[in-house]
């Protein structure tokens, strides 16, 4: 049965644009023109991807990824006409899994869908994916973080990395390897991105227990330590 795609773009050239290269890659491809149409669309088509500009009427692309993100793990990319870094960390914060920049070449894009859809096929394995640590659980088969015995909000990006960096604890990764890793091989984005999502989980693990850390190597990159038994 052939996967589903929603392209939420209110351009119609761009969208069936996009239509055409995905229905030749194999996708089943529907289109909504406006944010509200992409919500309703979403929630009665219950997709494989998700491509979502984010300058789009009725509802921007930010509050269409918030939406779809509460309910669902669902595949996005985000399409911006927009370089700038912040529209790249807006989208990536709210859980986008990517984002490509207007005019785009087709092999990059379907590279970036080929990528993220082998990214949520792994995370839909049967092998458990739960780490536990002293005040902290992150389980990646329920996509929840537990911290303090409280369960936190942390979009699918920060969890990934959480749990990349735990895996191997006191390991220390490069920016660009965290990218490559976490991100994808298929990633074309700004170092930056990564700083900013440790950021985000470092206010939400801070000062929770003295066994383990969120580190910075400076000059180097980051690693989970382990700083008591």
């Amino acid at each position: 049965m052939a996967k589903k795609a929603l392209v939420i773009e209110d351009d119609i050239n761009i969208a069936e644009l996009l239509r055409l290269y995905l229905e030749k890659d194999g996708f089943e491809v529907h289109i909504a023109d406006n944010g509200g149409k992409g919500i309703s669309e979403f929630e009665r088509l219950k997709p494989d991807l998700v491509l979502l500009d984010i300058m789009l009427p009725v509802l921007d692309g930010w509050s269409v990824c918030r939406e779809i993100r509460s309910v669902s793990k669902v595949p996005i990319i985000m399409l911006t006409a927009k370089g700038e870094t912040f529209d790249k960390i807006s989208g990536l914060e709210m859980g986008a899994d990517d984002y490509i920049v207007k005019p785009f070449e087709i092999k990059e894009l379907l590279a970036r869908v080929h990528a993220v859809m082998r990214r949520s096929e792994a995370e839909e394995g049967p092998e458990s994916k739960k780490l536990v640590f002293d005040k902290l659980v992150i389980n990646m088969d329920s996509f929840e973080l537990i911290v303090d015995g409280k369960k936190v909000e942390a979009p699918p990006k920060e969890m990934e990395l959480l749990y990349h960096l735990a895996s191997t604890p006191n390991r220390v990764y490069t920016r660009n390897q965290l990218l490559d890793e976490v991100w994808g091989f298929d990633y074309f984005g700004d170092s930056r991105t990564v700083d900013v999502h440790i950021k985000r989980l470092r206010e939400k693990l801070e000062n929770i227990s003295d066994k383990w850390t969120l580190k910075t190597v400076w000059g180097v990159g980051y690693k989970f330590e382990l700083t008591g038994t």
